[in-house]
């Protein structure tokens, strides 16, 4: 099962997150945790949400304000998008290091735009004189 699947009614939600459904309501009015809807309106959770829930629960004993929790999880869920980001990356850059091997090495033109050389070539040198006159 997707952690990011929303199955979860409210009570089950509620009773797995160890907190009583209208505190989950009130959350969701806040936009702390927004569940999923079905097609009739009724609010489903995931696993994500239910960690989340937890996350808050411990916060909030902590100490720190809904403002402060609110804070907190932007960051987590921007870092979780930036390292799901970062994979993809990794992952299409291991591809194109497989599927085009010994072009690792760059090199970059007078117009400023980069271009893939094979190991152990040079780029073409430029022997053109420019002349450079100050603004005045």
């Amino acid at each position: 099962m997707d952690e990011n699947s929303p199955v979860f009614a409210i009570a089950m939600a509620a009773e797995l997150a160890e907190m009583h459904p209208q505190t989950l309501r009130q959350y969701d009015r806040l936009g702390l945790v927004v569940p999923g809807r079905t097609r009739g309106g009724s609010r489903r959770y995931s696993m994500r949400d239910i960690a989340q829930l937890r996350e808050i629960a411990r916060l909030g004993s902590e100490g720190v304000s809904l403002e402060g929790i609110r804070r907190v999880l932007d960051l987590e869920n921007e870092n979780a998008a930036l390292r799901k980001r970062v994979s993809e990356l990794e992952t299409a850059l291991a591809d194109q290091l497989i599927n085009r091997p010994g072009a690792r090495v760059f090199a970059a033109t007078t117009t400023g735009g980069v271009v893939p050389l094979r190991a152990g070539m040079r780029p073409q040198r430029n022997t053109q004189i420019v002349l450079w006159r100050p603004p005045r």
